[in-house]
């Protein structure tokens, strides 16, 4: 026995509940059981599912038994058994045969949990609310149970936000849920396993609903208003008892409700909690409740109810940001700085009377004063405010339904009365707040400024990921959608975003207009204008992210589920073109020209524009072929055609060897797709770097380009540039950013923006993260053997760098690397994962001084020899660790 399985999955989670695909996609990780094996591989697999523990402990499949499946290399299977029900749990286990034929044994069993898999199982629930127009909203309902409890589940959702209590305590870890969807078109419900929390005899489940992006009514700074609806929620529980009896209770009108203690709740005005308004033990037994109103049926939202298949993972609480100075203004008000800027939710602790208020203003920056300086979040009136209960003790305060960007948190105090005590603040601190999916990437180097930098990106996309893809988490908190595809690879490497990502392209499809238009965000909560409703490299995320989740996952549900869209969008593009070019967007936003950044100064719109639908074009001939749909790959692939000889007609000045303006964005984006005549690749490159070094290696290139540029250099060896352009910190680029200051990065290049206020948490900029992972560590995708089946190592030994380290979690399993070089020497350590092999580039100018172990790397064992490439030897190998040593 040499494999073994672990970690196995059910729609990329671990014992998930709510499962609402009748064909959930099962997974699983392969181990190597000698850790230094090589060439292991899985030849075969069976899965077992059973609908009893027992059961699966008796090898019955007796909702599934797929048998030996033979030549099944892949370590996923869509479920293909019995049809499930509504509320079923699923038990199962899979076993593997090895490349020798040796079989594994049968994996720690694992389970998930169906959701409501039709609109008519939710009865006898009912959407329910308050009447009124309250903040927000408890709601509340006892009930009893009775002996002999076996399961409790139960469905649920609130809008626009829902915080679940049963018998007083809170249920989940989860933040902000449901996730933000259009909610017309979708609503995202949770389930929970109530089993352990409930009791013999009287139990009281609660509900406290708040508006969230749901309900965006305005009263401070808001990016926008409108609303979907009142305050509702919908809620059905399943109890089973061991006489075999079940019972069903929803939400209807025995439920009892009444205001909530937040008296003001805007997701991006802020949070005001009046403490002396909290009911202890509202949503526990024995309390009183009868002056409380009976709960009022609302008409449905309109959207459909899916489950945690569709849904991305929850937002959860991670580090707690410490003060590091704080600085009084004067008697009553004070700066705290937290040294980071984070999306946060602040901990507050505080001692005083009744009616005394603490009001925390959140800032990225301050003024000359000291002061908070609200610009870069787009001013204006935004904060938290707690209101005492004055109980003599200290009393401890953690917003529900509002986090915001912010390093700085002014707090002003004010007493209950003119002339009375203030309150005293005890702590406070910032708790960092945003997505759950897992860290699968590390990176580090001998470079202290790249390492900043890292961090520096990190944090702004740490900051980002919600329950969509926010540009910012203050001003906007909008999931503007060029960021998906021209980060996809950035964010890819460091998160497990798979799950998050599948959310997002259900709300691209929920956002797509009946003329195939996908607009500039998803969803589509406020209606912009012009460009910012439409720009092709915005919209064409949902065709290029979705080959992008492709290549990292080797899981084709995506573009199965999504193509006739895509189709439907380039189609759209279409009707748009002159000539087969297209020139309406934004083109290359915030690049680097004589303006404040802002819409594109450098590059002519119908360069980006048309080079995009040439992309997209080129992305839907993949994802046909891969769909089994040749004439259809072919029609692509014609008017790609047509699109690249007008590209090069219009816009190539062949005795120049100049795209349009010749702009790094211009020169770049050519290359990387191949637009380029293949006898002029050359002396086009030649230009943009030429156009580089002149400017003293400073970046131009914005939002759309910059990828493009990392791309071109790196992709054509010259990945020496680009560690030029980003390792100083003169010019307006990463390590400017930090020697001013920032801790997470910015939207401008300079920091600044149009109006001067420029958000200082902004990823969208952060496409430097690729290429550390993929170019100077040289973890590289193979799209030809998607999910890391098949990758290639090929590390950039550039600059000053003596070292590089660095790991992917990637969907076959762990990747790592580590280069270092010395005394014209360079060692290459590389673990490749079961069930995988790569190509391996080791760099040397003497193929003859290639080692791997204590042999010629020619002769040593798992190691087959490739043609050599300028500056490498080349190696293909299976699952193993390999450490190769190599001259200069």
């Amino acid at each position: 026995m040499s494999l073994q399985a672990v970690r196995l999955q059910t729609d990329r989670r671990e014992a998930p509940l709510g499962i609402d695909r009748p064909d959930p996609t099962l997974g699983w990780f392969l181990e190597a059981v000698v850790k230094d094996a090589r060439g292991l591989r899985q030849t075969a697999c069976q899965v077992l599912v059973a609908s009893a523990p027992e059961l699966l402990a008796a090898r019955q499949g007796d909702l599934w038994d797929t048998g030996r499946l033979e030549n099944h290399s892949a370590c996923r299977i869509v479920y293909a058994g019995a049809p499930l029900s509504t509320d079923q749990i699923c038990w199962w286990t899979v076993r593997v045969w090895d490349q020798d034929g040796v079989t594994s044994p049968w994996s720690p069993p694992a389970r998930w949990t169906m959701g409501v898999l039709a609109p008519t199982h939710w009865s006898p629930a009912a959407w329910i609310g308050r009447e009124g127009a309250d903040a927000t909203v408890r709601l509340r309902r006892s009930i009893t149970v009775r002996p002999g409890l076996i399961r409790a589940l139960l469905h649920v959702t609130g809008l626009g936000h829902y915080e679940l209590t049963a018998n007083g305590l809170k249920i989940g870890e989860a933040l902000l849920a449901p996730g933000w969807t259009n909610y017309r078109r979708t609503v995202l419900y949770d389930t929970f396993d109530l089993t352990a929390g409930l009791r013999r005899g009287e139990n009281v489940l609660g509900l406290l609903l708040a508006n969230g992006m749901y309900n965006v009514s305005g009263g401070r700074y808001t990016k926008f208003t409108g609303s979907f609806g009142p305050l509702m929620a919908i809620a059905r529980l399943r109890l089973d008892y061991a006489d075999g009896t079940t019972e069903f209770i929803g939400t209807d009108s025995d439920w009892r409700t009444a205001a909530g203690p937040i008296t003001f709740c805007c997701v991006y005005g802020g949070e005001d909690h009046d403490a002396r308004l909290d009911l202890s033990g509202w949503d526990a037994p024995g309390f009183d409740a009868s002056a409380w109103s009976p709960a009022v049926t609302r008409s449905a939202p309109g959207g459909e109810l899916r489950g945690v298949s569709h849904a991305a993972p929850p937002l959860r609480t991670h580090d707690t940001l410490a003060p590091v100075v704080v600085k009084q203004l004067h008697p009553g008000a004070s700066v705290y700085d937290l040294g980071q800027n984070a999306s946060l939710m602040p901990r507050l602790v505080v001692r005083g009377p009744a009616g005394a208020r603490v009001r925390l203003i959140p800032a990225e920056l301050v003024h000359a004063d000291g002061s908070a300086d609200r610009a870069s979040c787009g001013g204006h009136d935004a904060w938290w405010q707690f209101t005492l209960a004055g109980t003599g003790a200290d009393e401890t305060w953690f917003p529900r339904f509002y986090y915001h960007g912010s390093r700085y948190l002014q707090v002003e105090l004010t007493a209950a009365s003119e002339g009375g005590e203030l309150p005293v603040i005890i702590s406070l601190a910032g708790v960092v707040v945003h997505t759950s999916s897992r860290y699968i990437g590390e990176f580090e180097c001998s470079n202290p400024l790249f390492n900043r930098i890292r961090d520096l990106v990190r944090w702004a996309q740490r900051s980002n990921l919600v329950s969509v893809i926010t540009d910012c988490p203050h001003r906007e908190r909008l999931g503007w959608l060029e960021q998906y595809h021209l980060n996809g690879p950035s964010l890819r490497y460091g998160f497990d975003l798979s799950a998050l990502f599948e959310k997002c392209f259900d709300d691209m499809a929920d956002a797509q207009r009946a003329d195939g238009l996908v607009p500039c965000i998803a969803p589509e909560y406020t209606v912009f204008k012009d460009g910012f409703l439409d720009s092709p490299e915005w919209g064409s995320a949902f065709i290029l992210a979705a080959w992008q989740q492709y290549v990292f996952t080797g899981d084709d549900a995506v573009l199965r589920r999504h193509y006739a869209g895509m189709k439907r969008y380039a189609a759209y593009l279409g009707t748009k073109a002159h000539d087969h070019l297209v020139g309406h967007g934004l083109g290359d936003w915030f690049d680097l020209g004589p303006k404040r950044p802002g819409p594109a100064q450098l590059t002519p719109v119908t360069l980006t524009a048309s080079a995009i639908y040439y992309e997209d074009l080129l992305a839907l001939e993949k994802i046909a072929a891969r769909l089994g749909l040749p004439e259809e790959a072919a029609a692509h692939a014609k008017l790609a055609g047509l699109v690249a000889e007008a590209f090069n007609r219009q816009l190539y000045d062949p005795a120049a060897h100049r795209y349009a303006t010749g702009s790094q964005t211009a020169q770049s984006m050519p290359l990387v797709l191949g637009l380029v005549p293949p006898a002029d690749r050359e002396a086009v490159l030649a230009v943009l770097v030429a156009d580089i070094h002149a400017r003293q290696d400073s970046i131009t290139a914005g939002d759309v380009g910059y990828r493009y540029l990392l791309r071109a250099l790196a992709d054509s060896g010259r990945s020496d540039v680009v560690y030029a352009m980003n390792n100083q910190s003169e010019r307006p680029g990463y390590g400017y950013q930090l020697a001013k200051g920032a801790t997470s990065l910015g939207e401008a290049w300079n920091l600044t923006g149009a109006a001067g206020g420029a958000s200082q948490n902004h990823f969208m900029l952060g496409q430097i993260m690729e290429w550390f992972y993929h170019d100077l560590a040289g973890i590289q995708p193979d799209p030809a053997e998607p999910g890391f089946c098949h990758f290639i190592i090929k590390p950039a030994v550039v600059g000053e760098l003596a070292f590089v380290r660095a790991a992917h979690d990637s969907a076959a399993g762990r990747i790592s690397v580590e280069w270092r070089r010395s005394a014209g020497r360079v060692s290459l350590s590389v673990v490749v994962p079961p069930n995988t092999s790569s190509t391996i580039h080791v760099p040397t100018s003497n193929l003859e001084s290639v080692h791997e172990g204590d042999a010629f790397a020619a002769h040593a064992p798992g190691l087959t020899p490739q043609p050599s490439s300028p500056g490498f030897a080349v190696f293909t190998v299976g699952s193993g660790v390999y450490k190769f040593d190599a001259e200069l």
